[in-house]
């Protein structure tokens, strides 16, 4: 798996029952509020299409995710935003109905929307493992891709137009350093590869390391 330098590879990579490593990620959990669980990963890594996964297979969650924080503000200077409007509601056991600013003023319709008693809470994106959001966050996901897979995916998710080589050429200015400094594979509860040849039934199992 080719990594950016800097990154840490996982290893012992296994497969496991998809179920198992909910079952992990909720020894964390809380009582009166949902479990917070933070995916995180490069782009093209893989994090929406587990995000999915997971809120398919724990009936009574939910997923957030960071984009939709981020849209038209910010590539990873979000942190606050996210914090006060989102999860220290749902740390408080509330829903959220948030509506950024940044929605308003580009006439984006509806809000980023909670609702309370889920049992948990996804949030998704790159940058969420991160030392602001640590207090706030119960247990956590370091989605790992290999580099050539995660630009083709993106290049088959956004094209390849000028336009998007200066976006990705912009983002990989503020990500590499970010993720250099906040190093969250260190951090996360469960490694999971998000480019592997490990055969496995990508339903029910998935593939982790230490």
């Amino acid at each position: 798996m080719r990594l950016h330098p800097g990154e840490t590879g996982a290893a012992g990579w296994r497969v496991a029952r998809l179920a198992d490593v909910v079952r992990r990620l909720r020894e964390e959990a809380p009582t009166g509020r949902p479990l917070l669980v933070a995916i995180d990963g490069r782009g093209g890594a893989g994090k929406s299409t587990l995000a999915g996964r997971l809120r398919g297979i724990v009936p009574g969650s939910e997923v957030v995710h960071t984009d939709d924080v981020a849209w038209h503000h910010a590539y990873f200077d979000w942190a606050d935003l996210l914090v006060e409007n989102v999860l220290a509601p749902l740390r408080r056991g509330e829903a959220v109905a948030f509506r950024p600013a940044a929605w308003a003023e580009r006439d984006r319709p509806g809000a980023i929307q909670v609702a309370s008693g889920l049992d948990v809470v996804w949030i998704e994106g790159t940058g969420i493992i991160r030392e602001r959001c640590a207090e706030w966050i119960d247990a956590s996901i370091w989605v790992q891709g290999d580099l050539d897979e995660q630009e083709r995916r993106l290049v088959a998710r956004d094209g390849d137009s000028a336009e998007h080589q200066r976006h990705v050429a912009a983002w990989l200015a503020e990500e590499l350093p970010f993720l250099a400094r906040e190093q969250p594979w260190r951090k996360a509860t469960v490694v999971v590869a998000g480019t592997t040849t490990l055969d496995h039934d990508p339903e029910s199992e998935i593939v982790v390391g230490v």
